[in-house]
């Protein structure tokens, strides 16, 4: 199963947001770990048990000292079950709790001596066991010595720590991820504006020009090697088409010589329905060598077009397959609005489409009625007969290339498209119209404004 194709930019910017979380989680692990071997955990836990043993002391009715069971003394001891301190003030007066160290047994005993001290095996990651500072209570300054026994409160104090750190962090995260969302996009359009041009270039690349190349310019480098083996392939498809139509027009050229023989010949035949038939045949084949030089030519010289007269180019055309009408059981007939009616176009191939289409009347008419060239001054011509018409759902075939309307059908289907093509290099368009009888195509150009 063929996988769903994924917008380039969007898998940019899932890959940037995935890689700055890692990174920030990255830097969390290494922040907690720094300051876990720095010992910056562990005091800061023994500063919190200093903070909460201060808040809670106060004096007992004989002025002595005693704690009072604040939340944050239940969740300490609850926390640290080693929990041990000594406090004692100034007077004298002390209160206890916990195990005491056998270590830190004699420092009791010199308590008095001791201002602020931190104790232990300080070259171990500089963490120490117990801390002696005086503080300032609601029972007044007093002398404290605290430590624990044991790293399960430790450890709990780290995780502690680390879940604030991330609390802090996760947000952070968050906003550069929205930001990045945000950003990113821009920054990722405006890096492929280079490949929204060659795209939009590309989409105006038709069949008949030539010379096309998608630019290279801004276009990132990881794609430049694509856009150019597409510039690559138009060159080629450039040079064939260059090939094809050089093999048309010498085609055509070569056809000439033998096709004025054969004229020749048919014509110095007597009279008959065969010499008329061959007459016909003999005709379309000048007609399509010519049709084909036109195209190739016209594909050159688009530009340099002049005003055609239509009412003296459709006279011209009546004049040159009247008798071959005739011959073939038709009557001829002509009108025109006007006695000019000018479009800009080459006169030589618009003949010979309008040849084509006289032919494809005298081809498909029946053989009886009246074959009709008319001129319109809203700027089309029209050839109708009186024949059994075009059905309305093949009125589009008809003009494709090697399309007939019966298998037997006179001719190789080429007439209609031909014409077709020389309409649209002329900026007009060929057509079935409605038609009481018969069949009736039009030739329709833009009159200029």
């Amino acid at each position: 199963m063929r996988s769903k194709p994924r917008s380039l930019k969007w898998l940019l910017v899932s890959r940037i947001v995935a890689l700055q979380a890692a990174m920030i989680a990255a830097l969390v692990a290494l922040t907690v770990g720094a300051l876990w071997s720095t010992g910056y955990l562990v005091d800061d836990y023994e500063g919190g048990s200093l903070d909460v043993l201060a808040d809670a002391i106060v004096r007992d009715a004989s002025g002595g000292l005693a704690l009072q069971p604040t939340s944050a003394l239940v969740r300490l001891r609850s926390e640290a079950p080693g929990l041990w301190f000594v406090i004692r003030d100034a007077e004298a007066h002390r209160l206890s709790e916990g195990n005491i160290p056998p270590t830190y047994a004699p420092v009791i005993g010199i308590l008095d001596k001791l201002n602020d001290a931190r104790l232990g095996q300080l070259g171990m990651g500089g963490k120490p066991d117990a801390v002696i500072k005086w503080v300032t209570t609601a029972a007044g300054k007093v002398h404290i010595l605290t430590g624990t026994q044991g790293q399960m409160s430790i450890r709990r104090l780290a995780l502690g720590v680390s879940g604030g750190f991330v609390s802090v962090i996760l947000p952070v995260i968050a906003l550069m991820t929205l930001a990045t969302l945000v950003a990113t996009p821009f920054v990722v359009r405006r890096a492929l504006a280079g490949l929204g041009r060659a795209v939009a270039q590309a989409t105006r690349i038709e069949f008949d020009k030539r010379g096309v190349q998608l630019p290279v310019n801004d276009v990132p480098v990881e794609i430049g090697p694509l856009v150019n083996a597409v510039n690559d392939a138009l060159q080629r498809l450039d040079a064939g088409y260059a090939r094809h139509q050089h093999f048309l027009a010498q085609a055509a050229h070569e056809l000439r010589t033998p096709i004025a023989i054969l004229n020749a010949r048919v014509a110095a035949l007597p009279p008959g329905s065969d010499k008329t038939s061959l007459l016909e045949d003999a005709a379309r084949l000048t007609t399509l060598a010519g049709q084909l030089l036109d195209l190739q030519r016209l594909d050159q010289k688009s530009n340099h077009f002049l005003p055609v007269n239509l009412v003296g180019m459709a006279k011209q055309v009546v004049f040159d397959l009247g008798p071959l009408a005739l011959a073939a059981g038709y009557d001829m007939s002509f009108e025109a609005e006007r006695g000019e009616i000018l479009v800009m176009g080459d006169q030589t191939s618009l003949e010979r489409a309008l040849t084509n289409l006289v032919q494809n009347a005298i081809d498909h008419g029946g053989r009886h009625g009246t074959i009709t060239v008319r001129v319109d001054a809203a700027g089309f011509v029209e050839v109708c007969d009186e024949g059994r018409g075009i059905p309305a759902n093949e009125r589009r075939q008809i003009f494709e290339p090697f399309n007939r309307l019966t298998p037997d059908g006179r001719g190789a289907g080429l007439g209609l498209n031909l014409v077709q093509e020389i309409m649209r290099l002329h900026g007009g368009q060929v057509a079935v119209v409605e038609a009481d009888k018969g069949a009736c195509l039009r030739m329709s150009f833009a009159m200029p404004s």
